[in-house]
């Protein structure tokens, strides 16, 4: 049996030869692979030019596209017709194709990178043989990953391809073909300068990271992927501390990730059930903590804190005595890191910091498809909000409904956030009426609501939210506006002498 080898990841390549040749297999292969084996492994080996008789040209774009490759990976065993050419051609079959792909993904991922080096890492052979022997794998052997040469080698000690079995031959097969729709799908991506996200046709380009213990509730299976080109955000980050993630410690985590990585000023939340029930900003980051926790502290436990500055000693100490199932933050000082370490269970994650909002695309599930929508992430300026009321806002005030106002956007619908001094006070979420998420906010805050704000993430359809919300104290609104009742919601806020300001922009969070 021939077998053809052109891999860039050389990992494990040697031995994966040496076995290979030990069983009696002939081993053809290109540029680098064929020096590896044969210069620095002393392995035999046959260049790919020497099969084909024809050099390799145009800087190596051209070796492998020829004939006597591919003819010798297609030709099916069990059509003699294909077995005739082969001869009257002088082509010889190959029974294994081991071949992984030039580092495109490495490549765009440096910094500086130009458009003439990423297309140079454009492979052509490589995916062009894969796809073939992965064809006819009821014929021929296709390894991509070097986790599997193990096995394979193993499998193949015979000499013979039929020695493995066809249906392991086609989860190679599969293997392979999702190998090359990744790369496909990473190139696809580096070239969409243009950001058309929701252009005719989109694939996906996943890659898994880790397999959980289940997902959402034990019965479902789970598992972490990481977007190809992906390099920040939860999925990547570091774990330094505590026992293995769980699907629902991931979704809370980037909850709490998105939320404070929002904000341009230092910033802490408290996420529960992917909801913040506990936000604030703060120079100090033990003050902003404190305000965060105290926002909602019956809430908290068992909760994810998030930073969007490098954690200090002070705030690893004020946290002391408090269960909370994750930190996530852009790095951690020392000291404080020893600290949160000595608490095992405690899962502590490093992040890559980002200089505002995670731009991505929402990607959601529905049965027999999937919807597809740009992040949420607006240019939005205060200054060019409309004053409604008569009563105009404070300075105090419109820096708290800015707050506010950012905040909401992280609330599932119907969203409701009440903040003083820039801390979330209370929330409503997840409700399907609107009153009842103003009760819920104002019930959670409790006696603190005098001198609040609120933030409403959609328009108030009747005016009953803003009575309540005057008689609970609050002093100023923002919301969108857009209510076919606005002009009954206006009257009512000026007849509760509160100030009510419209953005004009809408944040639902289904």
């Amino acid at each position: 049996m021939k077998a053809l080898l052109s891999v860039y990841d050389k990992r494990g390549i040697v031995d994966f030869a040496k076995a290979l040749n030990t069983s009696g297999i002939e081993l053809v292969s290109t540029g680098g692979t064929f020096r590896t084996l044969r210069d620095e492994a002393k392995v035999p080996v046959t260049q790919v030019s020497d099969l084909t008789g024809f050099p390799e040209i145009l800087d190596g774009r051209v070796k492998t596209l020829h004939p006597k490759v591919h003819g010798g990976i297609l030709a099916r065993r069990d059509i003699d017709a294909h077995a005739k050419q082969l001869a009257e051609h002088g082509i010889e079959a190959i029974g294994l194709v081991v071949v992984n792909l030039y580092p495109f993904v490495h490549t765009v991922s440096r910094e500086g990178v130009t458009l003439t080096e990423a297309l140079e890492n454009i492979d052509i052979g490589g995916p062009t043989m894969v796809r073939a022997a992965a064809k006819n794998f009821p014929h021929v052997v296709i390894v991509t990953n070097p986790d599997d040469y193990e096995w394979v080698a193993k499998e193949l000690a015979s000499g013979k391809s039929s020695a493995i079995s066809l249906e392991a031959r086609q989860r190679l097969a599969r293997k392979a073909f999702q190998h090359v729709a990744l790369y496909d799908t990473a190139i696809s991506q580096y070239l969409n300068n243009e950001g058309d996200e929701m252009s005719a046709e989109v694939t996906l380009g996943l890659r898994r990271v880790a397999a959980l213990r289940y997902g959402e509730n034990p019965h479902q299976a789970a598992a972490l992927y990481t977007d190809v080109l992906g390099t920040g955000g939860v999925a990547h980050a570091k774990q330094l501390n505590g026992k293995e993630l769980s699907f629902n410690n991931i979704l809370d985590a980037d909850a709490a990730w998105r939320v404070v990585t929002d904000f341009d000023e230092q910033a802490v939340t408290i996420i529960k059930h992917c909801n913040p029930c506990g936000l604030a900003a703060n120079t100090d980051q033990v003050k902003a903590y404190k305000q965060a926790f105290a926002g909602d502290s019956v809430s908290a436990y068992g909760g994810i804190v998030g930073f969007n500055r490098p954690v200090t000693l002070a705030a690893a100490e004020a946290m002391q005595g408090v269960f909370f199932e994750i930190v996530i933050a852009p790095g951690y000082e020392p000291d404080a890191l020893k600290l949160l370490q000595q608490r095992k269970n405690l899962r502590v994650l490093e992040a890559s910091s980002a200089a505002g909002p995670i731009k991505d695309i929402d990607v959601r599930r529905i049965s027999g498809g999937f919807l597809l929508q740009s992040a949420d992430i607006p240019i939005e300026n205060p200054s060019q909000w409309q004053i409604v009321t008569k009563k105009e806002p404070s300075e105090a005030e419109m820096l708290d409904l800015a707050f506010a106002w950012k905040a909401v956007k992280h609330i599932k619908s119907n969203a409701i956030a009440v903040v003083r001094n820039r801390a979330v006070l209370g929330i409503g979420a997840g409700q399907p009426n609107r009153v009842n998420s103003v009760h819920l906010a104002t019930r959670t805050a409790g006696n603190k609501t005098d001198g609040s704000v609120l933030a409403s993430d959609a328009f108030f359809p009747f005016p009953d939210n803003v009575d309540l919300a005057s008689q609970e104290g609050i002093t100023a609104i923002v919301q969108p506006g857009g209510s076919i009742r606005d002009d009954e919601v206006i009257a009512t806020a000026d007849k509760a002498g509160v100030a009510m300001i419209f953005t004009g922009i809408r944040h639902f969070r289904h």
